[in-house]
């Protein structure tokens, strides 16, 4: 067959008998070798020689690319000579300095560097590092890679390319690293703002008892740092002795109980209440880090202050003789929620002739005996759930009753329970507005039950407090509040889902006692307890904020 026209070639039909299976009326044809049934061969099968004249002359389609020949000796040695060139070139920069010298350089000392064909070369690279100030350098791995493989030269060869692809080659730029790109590379230890000397080995009670001195509010213990004490929200160091482990298990365990270090040892962490010395009573967190104890104290003091002093609105007055709803204290870990309460709770404890029941984990202030009846109960030794405990609450005959902590959803809906049967229901929360307080009690119900957990919230919700400590000039802090009254307007919000407009209304309301926590920090500024920075720091909404302090100048 013809390849160019694609018509049979005459041959005579003696040479080959016709093929088997052949449609009748098709003459056959005759080739120089066996050809196989059209039906086996595939589209742009490869060309059939016809004779031997003709195979010679059409060389079978191939469908792997084409490669370049093989390299002769006198190539090998070339390429051989041409990498050791280029490493004696990179390892004596001197070499070459300017364009100019690189175009005059005799050709025994720069040998032609041999390239792919489809890579067309331009001028021979400069080599980082070998040439002066200002003349652009280039990396020497273009001109080695451009090189044919190892496996396509000799052994020798293999050596030379081996040591050019491993000895580095001086750059003149910075070489930047993933750790160069790391804005705190260097580890740095913060260092505490102050230190207080203690001679002596460390003692536990010695401890405690500065706490109390210092009129600080935390003490921590861990190992592979010196004591801290925690002074108007900073930490301060005590003596400058490192803890070791054995050092700090010793100061821990001498006050834990037998059960607790049992529970410590089990779960890893526990919470007990410590009665130290008439001086205060402690709340004590102890627990595990990287394999080591470690323990955080709380100090609850033993004389509750009153609203007056820790120097509360007016309004605190009177949650003290409300009847029933429920009121939430809101705000960080360590703002001073426990305080606020235990001053309302001492209030109607003074005020009431009524069965106060609280419910702790564990027992922070322990109310004297005063015209009310308080019975206090702590998780693990009198109760062993929050749920439990508030269930069988409605069978104690209490008219108030105060829980540590709404930390989970069976929680909140048993104090929401409690509220409804008609007690007055006091609870704290992690959160930091009014409206985010209520976003977060809806957002822990199954979407099917939020609009039901809405409306009994719209019912029983009488307030809520959001308070942070602020420090103020002259060493102390100061509560900064938002507080959020129930109105029928914001009952009205919360039941149609638009809690997001609950701030417009408490800032509009500032004269039934509502008030945002920016006029609270205004108010901190105006008295010259706070500067400008702090307002801002501090602000939930800093443009409010800010607008605020520019309507003052």
């Amino acid at each position: 067959m013809d390849l160019n026209t694609g018509t049979p070639i005459p041959q005579p039909s003696s040479q080959v008998p016709p093929m088997p299976g052949q449609s009748p009326g098709i003459p056959g044809t005759s080739v120089s070798q066996t050809v196989s049934p059209p039906s086996t061969i595939p589209p742009q099968a490869p060309a059939v020689s016809l004779d031997d004249n003709l195979s010679t002359s059409v060389p079978e389609v191939s469908a792997n690319p084409p490669t370049l020949p093989p390299l002769n000796e006198t190539e090998k040695s070339d390429i051989v000579d041409t990498l050791a060139d280029l490493q004696k070139m990179a390892e004596t920069p001197d070499l070459l300095t300017t364009n100019e010298e690189l175009a005059d350089a005799p050709g025994d000392s720069l040998p032609e560097v041999i390239t792919q064909p489809s890579e067309p070369t331009t001028s021979a690279p400069l080599l980082s590092g070998a040439v002066s100030p200002g003349i652009p350098t280039i990396d020497s791995s273009p001109a080695v890679t451009a090189v044919p493989s190892v496996s396509e030269v000799s052994g020798a060869t293999t050596a030379v390319d081996n040591t050019a692809q491993t000895t580095p080659v001086s750059l003149d730029m910075p070489v930047v690293t993933s750790d160069a790109l790391q804005p705190n590379a260097t580890p740095v230890t913060p260092q505490p703002r102050a230190n207080i000397s203690m001679p002596g080995a460390y003692d536990t009670k010695t401890l405690l008892n500065l706490v109390v001195e210092k009129d600080a509010s935390d003490l921590h213990l861990a190992v592979g740092y010196q004591p801290m004490i925690r002074i108007d929200g900073s930490l301060v160091t005590v003596g400058d002795t490192i803890l070791d482990p054995k050092t700090a298990k010793e100061l821990i365990y001498s006050i834990l109980p037998d059960d607790k270090k049992e529970q410590l040892e089990v779960n890893r962490e526990v919470d007990l209440a410590y009665q130290h010395e008439g001086a205060g009573r402690f709340r004590i967190n102890a627990y595990w880090q990287r394999g080591y104890i470690s323990a955080a104290f709380r100090l609850i003091p033993t004389r509750i202050r009153t609203i007056q002093e820790l120097k509360l609105p007016d309004l605190f007055h009177k949650f003290s003789d409300m009847e029933q709803g429920l009121v939430l204290v809101t705000g960080p870990t360590g703002h001073g929620k426990s305080t606020t309460l235990a001053a309302v709770i001492q209030e109607i404890n003074m005020k009431h002739p009524k069965h106060i029941l609280t419910i702790e984990d564990p027992i922070e202030y322990v109310f004297p005996q005063q015209k009310a009846l308080v019975s206090q109960r702590e998780l693990g030794d009198d109760t062993h759930s929050w749920k439990g405990a508030l269930r069988s609450a409605l069978r104690e005959d209490p008219d108030v009753v105060l829980v540590g902590e709404m930390r989970d959803l069976e929680t909140i809906s048993a104090a929401i329970t409690v509220a409804e049967t008609g007690h007055l229901v006091f609870a704290t929360l992690h959160t930091n507005s009014a409206a985010q307080t209520i976003q977060r009690i809806v957002n822990m119900y199954p979407d099917v039950q939020q609009e039901e957990i809405r409306t009994e919230l719209a019912d029983v919700l009488e307030a809520v407090v959001a308070q942070r400590l602020i420090p103020i000039k002259g060493g102390g802090r100061r509560a900064a509040l938002e507080i959020m009254l129930m109105t029928p307007a914001i009952r009205n919000l919360i039941r149609e889902n638009k809690i997001y407009q609950i701030d417009n209304i408490i800032r509009t309301s500032v004269d039934i006692g509502m008030i945002t926590l920016e006029k609270s920090l205004l108010g901190l500024y105006r008295e010259g307890l706070i500067d400008q920075d702090d307002a801002l720091r501090y602000a939930l909404d800093a443009t409010e904020m800010a607008r605020l302090l520019e309507e003052l100048v």
